[in-house]
């Protein structure tokens, strides 16, 4: 399966040594996808100290983390009190993955006109080919649904990558208040209240939303692989909002 952390960028200061500026993207990584699924319940305090003895690390690693996550609204800092994990809203997820998607967009675009090398493009086919290969074998689980989204993340990456804009890519980060492992009508607590059970049931073959987005990323590859920056950037936008409108729909629809 595909390994996606090669892709992710190291998030200390510059003047970091190495392993302390690695043991912080993977604090970091831990930490948000716990909040965002619920691991980590809102109103819990984050410890530095409790933290880095569970995780074994420093508390240097769970300290720039933090303000990281409290720069993306996931925590809160409160003087004597420290960081406390943030109720999301079903509106805050919306909201993210409206701005997720002009940004994502935006960095299509960028990656285009900045210029990919055919052995780049090449690389990014075979990524959209894994997770052909996964939807074309006709079966879902759990399991499958969280490989086919590490494809998924690695897919979007590679392309924030290929911009070569630091800012973006950092910007982009910020709107991931939602699950991006799996499914989030599934994963996010604070769609749980609005969408009925029914929909939350995995079945199993790939949903249509999968397939759906799987063709979206055939897309991407092919306006890349065609030099054409504005239909990437469009065909991203819709890429990203065709979830808000899919969790719109099945939270109306209730």
């Amino acid at each position: 399966m595909t390994q996606t952390s090669g892709l992710d960028e190291n998030l200390g200061l510059p003047s970091d040594p190495p392993q302390v500026e690695l043991a912080t993207n993977t604090v970091l990584m831990s930490l948000r996808e716990r909040i965002v699924t619920g691991q980590i319940s809102p109103g819990t305090r984050l410890r530095a100290e409790g933290l880095a003895a569970e995780l074994s690390v420093s508390r240097t690693p769970i300290r720039s983390a933090l303000a990281v996550l409290s720069a993306e609204g996931l925590v809160e800092y409160e003087a004597n009190r420290g960081y406390t994990v943030r109720a999301v809203t079903i509106g805050d997820v919306f909201d993210a993955i409206e701005v997720r998607a002009r940004l994502e967009g935006q960095s299509a675009r960028l990656s285009v006109e900045f210029g990919w090398e055919a052995e780049a493009v090449d690389r990014l086919a075979g990524v959209a080919r894994q997770g052909r290969a996964i939807v074309d074998a006709g079966a879902w689980s759990e399991a499958i649904e969280r490989d086919w989204y590490l494809i998924n993340r690695a897919f979007h990456r590679t392309i924030h990558h290929a911009a070569q804009n630091r800012v973006l890519r950092n910007a982009i980060r910020m709107t991931l208040i939602y699950p991006v492992l799996g499914d989030p009508a599934r994963l996010c607590p604070s769609l749980a209240a609005a969408i009925p059970p029914r929909a939350r049931q995995l079945g199993d073959t790939p949903p249509a939303y999968i397939l759906t987005s799987q063709d979206g990323h055939e897309r991407l590859v092919d306006a890349i692989a065609r030099k054409d920056g504005a239909s990437a950037d469009h065909i991203m936008v819709e890429h990203v909002l065709a979830t808000k409108r899919r969790l719109h729909e099945i939270a109306v629809r209730r």
